[in-house]
């Protein structure tokens, strides 16, 4: 079979680049921790990164995804991890026992489906009583309205208020996290951090910063039915470094690409211009000539008018019948009281 599947803009894969790679991988990197020595299930896991990287340190884990081709690459690609399985499931469905996993882990799944309850009440179910359930899920304010983002492959994002109301009914306790891709500045201890701190600016107020990141992209949320379970949870902030920098290439990239195109603009507008004014010179020129020429044409016309009547009356005038009639014709004249003429 082929080693890597193809990325068609609904699943992740690890081959993708841009924003969604930080935006998938960032997103395991941080339950790790909350999984480690825990039965785990990883559900919509896709190609499988995700569930071999919880895999790791976890005791063990489930992926399932409803797509068997998915499933076929995932077991064969990850087959060498012992304590990593993969089962084909509908995730409103889920073909395992009630009670059976610590922490359930579910990312870009809920906003892709109709059956969102049906698949919360599965995650329950199957969730053990003071396990984790770790969601991911679009803002819808940020994720759509203000940047106008149409999804095809999402059947339905939800705001922040639906995504609680969902979620209450099924968790009594919550943390929430925020998730945004950008570029941002980081500055760190090389000792290591006894804490951390967020705070975002904008170019209009540099230099009065707000506290925290008041506008995610992404909520995160890790819920369960035990208060203690959550508690435990610290909260923490959560960074993720690409040592390629691959999209922050991308963007110096695209900025010499634009600056050169600006520059080939402004030379071809300065090129237009400098042939616009020589078309112009000679469409004029070439109007003067035409007008010269139309002159020059009617001015032979009537000169060829001119020479063809002088012909005419000098073919008239060489007549013997005209000599011989200018004595009577000249006496006709001067009794009519006419000017002398032929």
């Amino acid at each position: 079979m082929n080693d890597e599947l193809e990325f068609t803009g609904e699943r992740f894969v690890p081959g993708a680049a841009g924003e969604i790679w930080y935006e998938h991988w960032h997103r395991y990197l941080f339950a790790a921790p909350l999984c480690a020595g825990r039965d785990v299930l990883d559900i919509a896991c896709g190609e499988g990164y995700g569930s071999a990287l919880l895999a790791r340190s976890a005791a063990r884990v489930a992926g399932a995804d409803i797509a068997p081709d998915a499933i076929a690459h995932a077991r064969a690609r990850y087959a060498s991890q012992p304590n990593l399985e993969f089962r084909e499931a509908d995730c409103a469905a889920l073909p395992f026992a009630d009670a059976s996993f610590d922490v359930v882990v579910s990312f870009e799944t809920i906003e892709h489906i109709d059956a969102q309850e049906a698949f919360l009440d599965e995650v329950h179910r199957v969730l053990r009583h003071d396990g984790l359930f770790v969601v991911s899920s679009p803002n819808r304010v940020e994720y759509a309205d203000k940047r106008g983002v149409v999804n095809a492959f999402h059947a339905r994002e939800l705001y922040r208020d639906e995504l609680s109301a969902l979620l209450t009914l099924r968790f009594a306790h919550a943390a929430w996290y925020g998730q945004r891709p950008g570029f941002f500045s980081v500055l760190w201890p090389e000792a290591g951090p006894a804490g951390a701190e967020i705070f975002e600016v904008s170019a209009a107020s540099a230099d009065t910063p707000a506290p925290g990141h008041t506008r995610p992209l992404y909520f995160i949320v890790i819920a369960s039915n035990h208060a203690e379970s959550v508690a435990r949870v610290a909260p923490r902030l959560s960074v993720l470094a690409d040592r390629d920098e691959r999209v922050y290439s991308d963007y110096e990239n695209v900025t010499r690409v634009v600056e050169a195109i600006q520059k080939q603009s402004s030379t071809l507008v300065h090129e237009v211009a400098t042939l616009n004014e020589r078309l112009t010179a000679s469409i004029r020129e070439a109007g003067i000539a035409a007008a010269a020429r139309a002159t020059d044409a009617a001015e032979r016309t009537r000169l060829s008018a001119e020479i063809e009547r002088q012909q005419h009356e000098l073919a008239r005038r060489a007549s013997l019948r005209w000599w011989l009639m200018l004595p009577l014709r000249r006496v006709w004249r001067a009794l009519r009281g006419l000017p002398p003429g032929g």
